[in-house]
C-alpha cells in the first residue's frame, strides 16, 4: 500500500505503518495540547511536557490548580475539545456523504475523516472514565474536593480508579488482553497520584531551608574529575554545584560524572561534564513547590541561592530523609 513504511516482520509477516496512522497520532497530541495545556496556562500553570499513550496524550503540569473549580475546567478541556471536533466531523461527513453510522466506525475501515471521528469519540469516552491518570479521574477529584479536603478527595478518586482497574483486568483476562494492560496503567496512575498528593500535603507550609543541605562541597570548572571522585568516595554528596568567582555556573551530577569518567578518565575536567542548564531555588520557597521542580528536573539537585550567593543545596534524597524524620516525630507526638 502506498504511503506505508515497514516496521519489521513477525513470523515472516511484514508489519507496516501507514501515513494516516502517524497523522492520527499527531492529531491526538495536537488536540490534547490545545485543550488541557492552554486551559492550564490561563490559570498561570505551565505544562512541562505531553506524553503520547495508547489512550491519548497526558500533559504533565508544573502543578495542579489549587482551586477545585480550576482543576475541573482543566480536566474537562481535553474531552470537550474531542466532543466538539467529533460533532464538527460528524456534520461535515453527513453533509458530504450522508450521516455515518457510529456503530460502524473503527480504526481500520472507512475514510480518513471517519477515522478521525472514531478517534475523537473514543478519546472523549475513555478519558472521561473516573480513573487516574485519565481526565475523568481529575474531574471526580475536583468535584469531591469542593466538599472535602484535597487529600481525602484524591484518596477516594484513587480508590475508584483502582476499582475500575480491577474490573478492566478481570474482563481483560477473558475477553481482551489489551484491557489488562490498561488495568495496570490505571492502577499505577491512581497509586502514583495518591502518593504525590499525600507527599505534597506533608510538605505544605515548610520552607526549603528547613531541609536543605548546609554542609556541602563545590567544584570549580577547571577541577579534574578526580577531585569529584574524591568527594563522592569521602561520602560528602553525589551532585555538586560548580562555582566560578562565587557564581554558580553549572551542576555536576553523579550520572554525568560516571559517563565522563568512562570517556575521559580521571584527568577530564569538570566543565566538560557539568550541566550548564539548571534551575535554582530560594531558601524561603516552600518545600512542596521546590519538590515539584526537583521531580521534573533531570539532575534531581537544586542549588539554593540568596541574593545571588550559594547558601545550600537540596536533593531528592535529603527531601526523602526529611520526610522520614518528620513522620517519626509525628509518631512520637501522637
Amino acid at each position: 500500500m502506498k504511503w506505508s513504511w515497514k516496521l519489521g516482520e513477525i513470523a515472516g509477516i511484514g508489519i507496516y505503518v501507514h501515513a494516516t496512522f502517524l497523522l492520527l497520532l499527531g492529531w491526538v497530541a495536537l488536540s490534547h495540547y490545545i485543550a488541557g495545556a492552554l486551559t492550564a496556562k490561563r490559570f498561570g500553570i505551565q505544562t512541562r511536557d505531553i506524553t503520547l499513550l495508547p489512550i491519548g496524550g497526558v500533559a504533565r503540569l508544573e502543578r495542579m490548580p489549587d482551586d477545585p473549580k480550576q482543576e475541573l475546567w482543566v480536566a474537562l478541556a481535553g474531552p470537550a475539545v474531542n466532543v466538539v471536533l467529533a460533532a464538527v466531523l460528524y456534520i461535515a461527513i453527513a453533509l458530504t456523504s450522508g450521516p455515518p453510522s457510529l456503530s460502524n466506525l473503527n480504526m481500520v475501515s472507512g475514510n480518513f475523516w471517519e477515522k478521525l471521528l472514531w478517534v475523537n469519540v473514543s478519546l472523549a469516552a475513555f478519558n472521561l472514565l473516573p480513573a487516574f491518570p485519565m481526565d475523568g479521574g481529575r474531574v471526580l477529584r475536583a468535584l469531591l474536593a469542593m466538599r472535602m479536603s484535597y487529600v481525602r478527595a484524591t484518596q477516594i478518586a484513587a480508590h475508584v480508579g483502582q476499582g475500575m482497574a480491577l474490573l478492566f483486568g478481570f474482563i481483560g483476562l477473558f475477553y481482551n488482553p489489551f484491557l489488562v494492560f490498561i488495568a495496570l496503567f490505571v492502577w499505577m496512575g491512581a497509586s502514583q497520584e495518591a502518593s504525590m498528593v499525600q507527599m505534597k500535603s506533608a510538605l505544605g507550609g515548610i520552607p526549603i531551608q528547613a531541609a536543605m543541605i548546609k554542609d556541602f562541597r563545590t567544584l570549580a570548572p577547571s577541577d579534574s574529575l578526580e577531585r569529584a571522585v574524591e568527594h563522592i568516595l569521602a561520602g560528602f554528596q553525589q551532585d555538586f554545584p560548580v562555582v566560578e568567582q562565587e557564581r554558580v555556573v553549572g551542576v555536576l551530577t553523579r550520572n554525568d560524572l560516571l559517563k565522563a569518567l568512562s570517556q575521559r578518565g580521571t584527568k577530564g575536567r569538570v566543565e566538560d561534564a557539568m550541566q550548564r542548564q539548571f534551575e535554582t531555588a530560594d531558601p524561603n520557597e516552600m518545600l512542596e513547590t521546590v519538590f515539584a521542580r526537583l521531580n521534573g528536573n533531570g539532575c534531581h539537585s537544586l542549588p539554593l541561592m540568596r541574593n545571588g550567593r550559594l547558601t545550600g543545596i537540596v536533593t531528592m534524597d535529603n527531601v526523602g530523609e526529611f520526610l522520614m524524620v518528620q513522620a517519626a516525630l509525628r509518631k512520637a507526638r501522637a
